[in-house]
């Protein structure tokens, strides 16, 4: 087995309460989880992909590529089921020996190319339990965050500082959904009350830029990333598949 490869992992919910039927909607001309397939599929470090889904138009998208579909059962598609454990039961239904996983949401159809084998590559290199991909906060900083009393309205520092000037805030980042890289070993980790216990104790991470990765959870989000797609398709800077 290759050293720094990668089982892939595509997460792909039929249901949504933000966006529906986001996975599957139409977006630059294809549908929103084809643009998560061929980023794994361009991929140098993830060498099989597998789509769990427990939509039958989402396993339909999948099976017009080269990866494994795995059906989800019902106990792991609904708003309270975790990532992780879909994750597991999608590796569980097929027999691979890669020592690492890379996690992709379907709903995330603007990345940098090599962000996967950015991640890869770093979980490799360091022996990390996992890696995630982040980006900046900006302006939403918690420094500048405020609380509001429900009944008087009162306005109070979410966190105390005395920081005035945005260069003078201190480097806070936010994952952006772009990638979760992590040990197959950590993946079956199971800590009780411990809900992250899948990601292990070291924890690195890769940083994007504003605007590199867009998760799609609302109208608002599918409109910024069409955006970017539309634009990236009429300036050829999107690789094609095969």
């Amino acid at each position: 087995m290759e050293h720094g490869a990668a089982l892939g992992v595509i997460l792909a919910r039929a249901g949504s309460k933000g966006l529906a039927h986001k996975n599957s909607l139409k977006i630059a001309g294809k549908p929103m989880l084809a643009w998560t397939i061929e980023h794994a599929l361009l991929s140098k470090r993830i060498k099989r992909v597998l789509v769990t889904t427990d939509g039958e138009a989402l396993a339909q998208i999948a099976s017009k590529y080269d990866v494994d579909v795995i059906q989800r059962p019902p106990e792991l598609a609904s708003d309270t089921a975790t990532v992780d454990a879909a994750a597991r039961h999608a590796v569980n239904q097929i027999v691979d020996t890669h020592e690492n996983v890379c996690l992709l949401y379907g709903n995330v159809p603007v990345r940098p190319d090599d962000l996967s084998d950015q991640a890869i590559d770093m979980l490799h290199q360091t022996g990390a339990d996992s890696v995630q991909s982040v980006c900046p906060v900006g302006k939403n900083h918690p420094y500048w965050m405020k609380t509001v009393d429900p009944e008087t309205g009162r306005l109070e520092m979410f966190t105390e500082n005395q920081v005035y000037r945005r260069q003078e805030l201190p480097p806070v980042y936010m994952l952006d959904g772009g990638v979760i890289a992590l040990k197959r070993s950590s993946l079956f980790t199971l800590i009780e009350n411990e809900p992250h216990a899948f990601l292990g104790r070291d924890r690195r991470a890769v940083v994007t830029e504003p605007g590199e990765v867009v998760d799609v959870d609302t109208r608002e989000d599918f409109k910024t990333a069409e955006a970017i797609l539309e634009d990236r398709l009429q300036n050829g800077s999107i690789r094609a598949v095969g």
